[in-house]
């Protein structure tokens, strides 16, 4: 299911910008919002496996076209 974050952040010299700055990087790069937002609403099973269709097919065209000049 949702897998725990843990993410550390030091704050040197008092500089909180620079805190948040790191910190909304963090977040991102482990994809803790992505996640979140994914688990906000409930999706079926079959509507899972239609977007996941979906997006294989989309980037199967972007290969195919980009490989075909």
């Amino acid at each position: 299911m949702a897998r725990k974050a843990n993410i550390l952040i030091a704050v040197n010299d008092g500089n909180i910008e620079r805190a948040l700055r790191q910190l909304k990087k963090k977040t991102e790069r482990e994809g803790v919002i992505r996640d979140t937002k994914r688990l906000v609403y409930f999706e079926k099973a079959s509507q899972k496996r239609r977007k996941r269709k979906m997006r294989a097919v989309k980037q199967n065209m972007i290969r195919l076209a980009t490989t075909q000049f």
